[in-house]
């Protein structure tokens, strides 16, 4: 069973997996399934982000919303996903919106899943076949056990700010972080206590994910001695939130937590805090 991430050369010699196709710009939500019409891997499946993996947007909940759960399995069970596949997830490159996806599957309670290390650009690379055929599967009745610990909510980040037991890491770009350049969102700035770990530092130029140990020791720095299982992390709109997420599985560091609404959801009250600045 995968459950981080896999290569290429494991995906080519596993036909069998289960596979989705997770590409997406933000700036041009529609651009990821014209791609996916151009070619994909085959026996891929798309994965919208808003329509498929993120619930409708209320102007309060943030861009990238959580779908319930029940929404997220009934669609699961319309990809005919069946508990004994191995999934994996892909995009175009460092795997962030393809993050997404793994970690939604395992809040369902699904482990077999993985990312495509390197993503899209890699298997093409790699000389990886690719298809326009869209594959077929025969809908299922997909079986979840929710983990609502993994998930918290606002409230609950609002409560414990300055708590010993809460670690917020921003996985936003340095600048947004310090309230810089803000060109999403209306506010500018972080939750205060929050750290900064932007998601591109977990992979290279190529897109592929720093060694294990690397990442290991970068964290380690990020939480100071904070247990793995305080740190609560969050981004623009819970997207590449989980990127971090799972480079901290890649390094060990197990048991942290989503906050899925992000800064998008926080700046929408102007009652909440708000910090800037690298602090």
């Amino acid at each position: 069973m995968k459950t981080t991430l896999v290569t290429v050369e494991e995906l080519k010699a596993h036909p069998e997996w289960r596979v989705f196709d997770c590409r997406h710009e933000l700036a041009n939500p529609d651009r990821g399934a014209q791609l996916y019409k151009e070619g994909h891997v085959p026996g891929a499946l798309f994965a919208h982000l808003d329509r498929d993996l993120s619930a409708p947007k209320t102007g309060e909940n943030g861009r990238h919303p959580l779908p319930k759960p029940a929404e997220f399995v009934a669609w699961l069970g319309r990809q005919g996903l069946k508990p004994s596949d191995q999934v994996i997830a892909y995009d175009a490159m460092d795997g962030m919106f393809a993050s997404r996806l793994w970690w939604m599957l395992r809040w369902v309670g699904h482990d077999a899943v993985a990312v495509l290390d390197g993503g899209y650009r890699a298997w093409t690379e790699a000389g990886g076949a690719v298809t326009t055929e869209i594959p077929c599967f025969a809908p299922t009745v997909f079986p979840a056990t929710v983990r609502e610990d993994m998930n918290v909510d606002v409230a609950r980040v609002q409560q414990r700010l300055g708590s010993p037991a809460q670690l917020l890491v921003d996985g936003r770009a340095a600048g947004r972080f310090a309230g810089i350049g803000e060109t999403i969102d209306p506010v500018a700035g972080h939750i205060p206590g929050a750290r900064n770990r932007p998601y591109l530092d977990n992979v290279g130029a190529d897109g592929r994910f720093k060694p294990p140990a690397q990442l290991r020791e970068e964290f380690n720095r990020v939480l100071a001695g904070t247990p793995a299982a305080d740190t609560v992390h969050q981004c623009g709109s819970g997207v590449s939130a989980a990127h971090n997420l799972l480079a901290m599985e890649v390094a060990g560091l197990t048991g942290g937590k989503l906050y899925a609404g992000s800064w998008s959801e926080w700046c929408s009250d102007p009652a909440r805090p708000v910090a800037t600045g690298t602090g």
